[in-house]
């Protein structure tokens, strides 16, 4: 195991203090890769785990530096869903494959999941309605909408960051204001140089695995996902505990 965690160090340029932090982060990459070893014996998942660059975080960790969607009840304000009436449904559909997603992004140790995962869905309805797939602004949420419950890397929230977006009535680009993964004064000359925008969102409703499926269907959704648990350290993602009842949609 100490060969395991030597090489790995090596793959992820991992360097510690000290000895005894040294040892401290063994023991957890240990705990861990004994886990993914003892999940993948099963040979019982459709799945595997796998190793990667947070095996040596504990799950508090890693949920700390990761973890930054602010979650509450949704709105009890009735509204009509948007694809309430929608019955034709494919057996699946895959976003990527419509030229509907950016390449991966990475949030670093900055907890502004809520920030990427607006941005995401905002990509995908940009590129369906205009044709065109932008990779917008994270950081511009980060640095700019902080009058609420968004609070850059502390937290937020993917439908209050739609409501920054609709008064500010656009993102720029990643280009323009690029992601640093970290809280920043706004830079309010490239908040005004919009390079796209929306027309509103709504929120899913709750606990409806039949009203997700058809918005999915039809847009790319925001999504919170719990990443508790074991899912730091699986490839591909897997998720081992139930999505939060918080999906959106933006139009």
């Amino acid at each position: 195991m100490y060969e395991r965690h030597r090489q790995w160090m090596s793959q992820f340029e991992r360097v510690y203090s000290d000895n005894n932090e040294r040892q401290k982060r063994f023991n957890i990459f240990k705990q861990n890769v004994e886990l993914i070893d003892s999940f993948n014996n099963a040979n019982n998942k459709p799945y595997k785990l796998a190793v990667n660059q947070f095996a040596d975080l504990t799950n508090e960790e890693f949920t700390a530096s990761r973890n930054g969607f602010k979650g509450h009840m949704c709105s009890n304000k009735a509204t009509t869903f948007k694809y309430e009436n929608v019955t034709a449904l494919p057996s699946s559909v895959d976003w990527r494959n419509k030229g509907a997603v950016t390449p991966i992004k990475d949030q670093g140790q900055c907890g502004c999941c809520w920030a990427f995962s607006a941005v995401a869905a905002m990509e995908g309805v940009t590129k369906l309605t205009k044709g065109t797939l932008i990779s917008l602004s994270e950081q511009e949420l980060v640095d700019c909408d902080t009058k609420g419950e968004d609070q850059g890397c502390q937290g937020g929230l993917m439908d209050d960051a739609f409501q920054f977006i609709l008064k500010n009535k656009g993102l720029t680009t990643e280009s323009n204001y690029p992601y640093k993964g970290v809280d920043g004064t706004c830079n309010t000359n490239e908040e005004a140089n919009h390079a796209a925008t929306i027309n509103g969102f709504q929120d899913v409703p709750a606990n409806s695995e039949d009203a997700l499926q058809k918005a999915v269907a039809n847009q790319p959704v925001s999504v919170a996902i719990d990443a508790g648990g074991s899912t730091s350290s699986s490839t591909p993602v897997v998720y081992l505990r139930d999505p939060v009842a918080r999906n959106s949609i933006t139009e």
